[in-house]
Parts: structure tokens; sequence; C-alpha cells
């Protein structure tokens, strides 16, 4: 089996996390090595970042600033630890990565799409993942679920969190054969059926 780079992303609340952990165990299961990671953060510059972008709730932040400051966690994580995996043959499986980038500062931001995928193929070296998989459901439904104090991005507003679902269905509609639109509102066990579906058929 190949090395595979696979990203989950989606609204807040879809349930990313608990699918990029099942997902994981399953490939183990098949002796698959896995590295886990998530866009920002998994570095330690990452990490800092990540902190300034989703916990200081009082720090203004402009759109440009907040995609640059993405796309640097982003890069250090593709160097330090993206690329080195799959050198060696591990399949990467990344909470988020580029497109939540184009999606949240782009279409739900205000800033140019077509400029953040050329910045993004800048920052990540032309690092792509062989699949996306964007959990989908609707906005008051995800919003429900998150059971924790809500971050930077997640405090934007239904209308932001509107135009983010929109993106990622705009998204994928044209790029149909590497990002794939997966029904959130189901199980856990079905949602996870169909992103392992997915996910065999790109290894």
């Amino acid at each position: 089996m190949n090395a595979q780079f696979i990203s989950i992303d989606g609204g807040d609340g879809a349930g990313k996390s608990t699918q990029l952990k099942l997902l994981a165990a399953w490939l183990e299961q098949q002796g698959r090595p896995v590295v886990l990671c998530r866009d920002p953060g998994s570095t330690p510059l990452g990490e800092m970042v990540r902190n300034i972008l989703l916990d200081h709730h009082n720090l203004a932040i402009h759109r440009r600033s907040e995609m640059l400051l993405y796309m640097a966690a982003r890069a250090q994580m593709v160097e330090q630890i993206i690329r080195p995996a799959l050198d060696q043959g591990k399949t990467v499986l990344c909470d988020r990565y580029l497109l939540a980038n184009v999606v949240y500062q782009g279409h739900a931001g205000g800033l140019d799409v077509a400029t953040l995928w050329q910045v993004g193929r800048v920052a990540t070296g032309g690092l792509l993942p062989d699949a996306t998989i964007v959990l989908d459901m609707p906005v008051e439904a995800a919003a429900a679920r998150i059971q924790r104090p809500l971050d930077r991005m997640e405090l934007q507003g239904e209308a932001f969190h509107a135009r983010v679902r929109e993106g990622f269905l705009t998204e994928a509609k044209k790029s149909p054969e590497k990002i794939f639109v997966v029904d959130a509102t189901r199980s856990v066990d079905e949602v996870q059926a169909e992103i392992q579906k997915i996910v065999g058929k790109q290894g």
C-alpha cells in the first residue's frame, strides 16, 4: 500500500475529530502506519499560531493576516511532519488543510478564492491531499453539537458559517475527483462507513 494523504474538513461541529480517530484505527488495523495532524498545529510553531488564531478572542486580526498565519503554520507542518511521513510510506490524516483556508477566509471571509489557492500552493510546496472528505450538515445542527467554549473562528456568527458551508459545497463541485462530501447528519458508524469506502478507493 502506497503512502496516502487524506484530510477531513467541514463546518465546526460536524464531527471531524471523531471520524479522524475512527479512520486512523481502521487503517492501523490493516497494518498501515498512520500519522495524525491538525491544521493549524502539530508543530511547536503551528501550535503557537493556533493559539493566536483561535484563543485570543480580543486580538484584532485582519482576514489577510489571518489567512497568512494559517499558511505559515501549514508550511511548517508540511515540511516538519507531512512530507517526511509520506516519504516513509506512512498514511497522513489531517484535521483540516488548505481547503479550510480557502473556504473560511475566501468564500466566507471575502478574500479572493483563486489567490488563496495560489498562496496555498506556494505555502505547501504544491502538496495537496489525495482526497479531502468534507463532513456536511446544516449550520444550526452542527453548532448544537459543540459542547465546549467556542473558539475565535466558531464565534463568527451564523451567517458566516452558512457561507462556510456553501463554500465547501462549491469547492467540492469544482473538484469532485478530490473533494468528497459526506452527509454528517447520520450516525457516527454510517458516516465512518462511507469515509472508509472513499479512502479505500483512493488507496
